[in-house]
């Protein structure tokens, strides 16, 4: 399967007593339908996924399913500590139509899961039993854990086992990895600051949470480097970048849901415990995001 172009990473919509919110899901969706967007990832981190249960997190999937238009590629957050709901939730997802699981690398007993014999483990166990392809999810500002190249080009020969999101920034460690796996396997990255370069070094596209905000904007870069005007990608990143930063460094999914209330989407409350933007905040958001409209 191909994993090329711009996957917003997509937030969960709640009201303001923490419920999933149906009719706002689809108001976003059926905007980015409108959008040259390759599809969509559903319960990534962006979703606010930790703080959902299970049955939430299929519910979402299936709603996203409903609202997406045809030739969309939907990718299914499916992680879990365990292999076995890590694979449950992954044939659940292919049950209704998605077409890759996205697999965290397991964290929680850090002294053991620190391990690259342990995270190939896991993996290899994962794909073995998913009904849809896997990709690798790289994110060490949440594990604290970074997957090294060899880990990640012995799995990508696994046949099951198709790509990778990598959300750590780290452009020397993608340059290392790229010459390393197998040819196909394709590198996505995660790093609404940097994906620009992160396509010049041989990502095949981007899994972002500023394309929820922004999808114009990152469709423009995706674009631009696809035929070869590479300074106008890099103009376009310049543009986005005070946006990324702010969200990346200081306020998170909070305030990129502010943000995306800005722009015309639906963004709301975020779930407890996160707190919403200060007054502050906000002023810094609206600052950072001024001029850009999606």
């Amino acid at each position: 399967m191909k994993l090329q172009g711009i996957f917003p990473a997509l937030t969960s919509s709640f009201d303001y007593a923490g419920n999933l919110y149906k009719v706002k899901v689809f108001h976003n969706i059926q905007k980015l339908n409108e959008i040259a967007l390759s599809g969509y990832l559903v319960c990534g981190s962006t979703a606010e996924t930790p703080l959902m249960s299970i049955d939430e997190r299929i519910q979402l999937m299936e709603w996203v399913r409903e609202a997406s238009a045809e030739g969309k590629t939907l990718i299914a957050g499916v992680g879990a500590e365990s292999v076995r709901e890590t694979v449950r939730v992954a044939n659940h997802a292919a049950e209704i139509g998605f077409s890759a699981a996205l697999a965290l690398t397991p964290f929680y007993y850090r002294q053991q899961m620190h391990q690259p014999d342990t995270q190939a483990l896991y993996f290899r166990a994962v794909a073995d039993s998913s009904k849809i392809p896997v990709m690798i999810y790289n994110i060490p500002q949440v594990t604290g854990y970074a997957l090294p190249p060899e880990t990640i080009a012995e799995l990508s020969y696994h046949p099951n086992i198709v790509g990778m999101k990598d959300s750590s920034g780290n452009l020397e460690k993608l340059k290392e990895t790229v010459p390393l796996v197998k040819p196909g396997f394709q590198i996505l990255s995660g790093s609404g600051a940097n994906f620009q370069e992160a396509l010049q070094m041989g990502a095949s596209g981007a899994i972002l949470a500023i394309a929820n905000a922004l999808p114009y904007a990152c469709v423009t870069i995706w674009e631009a480097f696809r035929a070869r005007q590479i300074e106008a990608a890099q103009d376009w990143q310049a543009r986005i970048l005070p946006a990324a930063k702010v969200l990346a460094s200081k306020y998170g999914i909070p305030g990129l849901k502010y943000a995306m209330d800005l722009i015309g989407y639906y963004g709301g409350p975020p779930r407890l415990p996160f707190i919403p933007p200060s007054a502050e905040a906000k002023r810094e958001i609206e600052a950072a995001f001024e001029g850009l409209r999606s």
